[in-house]
């Protein structure tokens, strides 16, 4: 009898770390399924092209002009996925926009604009870009437009601060950046930015300066994306 009951105990342990083996593998398979990334770092704009920007300000609140200069932020690093491909860039100038406020002060907004949208490839998780903002109060925003035509507006930061500084932002899940019946029409675009100064600082002359936009983004759907697959576009 105690043989018999150490043989079925011996079975069911056997079963239990078999079935202990099977199911591991599964619970595993499914958190990577729900959990595929592949996230990267893409340059959108180098601001090497003072042609490709335009930058306003209302007409009865100041003048406002913009530049290409020489330079770039000592803390900027390469990105790995350029460096891993043996690309080199050619990035050595700065944007530079410069506003005269008109007196008297009064509430207005900057703002600095490519010539076209800028699109973002997959799905953007942050975004990023070099500024010089000469330590005033001044918030400056980034402003981003889905594929649905819904136009937001990311706070970067205070541009209270002297020398370059990198301005990082998440991009809040509540902008819909991904179409479950249509895989192309995924991302977002870059509007431009948009400067929001202080009050109490709105006169005399403002320079502030820009390099490098970058956006940390997840490129699994692109990546993994059905070449064969037809694009509803007639």
């Amino acid at each position: 009898m105690k043989k018999l009951s150490l043989v079925l105990a011996m079975i069911v342990l056997a079963c239990a770390v078999a079935f202990g083996q099977q199911a591991a593998p599964q619970a595993q398979d499914l958190g990577q399924d729900t959990a595929q990334q592949a996230l990267q770092e893409v340059s959108i704009s180098r601001f090497e092209d003072p042609g490709f920007w335009k930058v306003t300000i209302p007409i009865d609140q100041g003048v406002i002009t913009h530049r290409r200069l020489d330079g770039a932020p000592a803390g900027r690093e390469p990105i790995q996925a350029e460096v891993d491909a043996g690309i080199n860039p050619q990035d050595q100038y700065v944007l530079g926009v410069k506003t005269e406020f008109f007196p008297p002060r009064g509430m207005t907004n900057i703002f600095v604009e490519p010539r076209r949208p800028l699109p973002v490839p997959g799905i953007a998780k942050t975004i990023s870009v070099w500024v010089v903002g000469r330590n005033f109060n001044h918030n400056l925003w980034v402003v981003v437009r889905n594929n649905a035509g819904q136009t937001s507006f990311l706070h970067l930061g205070k541009l209270n601060f002297s020398g370059w500084k990198k301005l990082t932002v998440a991009v809040p899940p509540n902008i819909k950046q991904r179409d479950p019946h249509y895989g192309y029409l995924s991302g977002i675009q870059i509007i431009g930015f948009m400067i929001v100064p202080d009050l109490l600082e709105t006169y005399g002359s403002y320079y502030v300066y820009f390099d490098d936009l970058r956006v940390l983004t997840d490129l699994f759907a692109e990546q993994s994306r059905d070449p064969d697959d037809m694009v509803d576009s007639w």
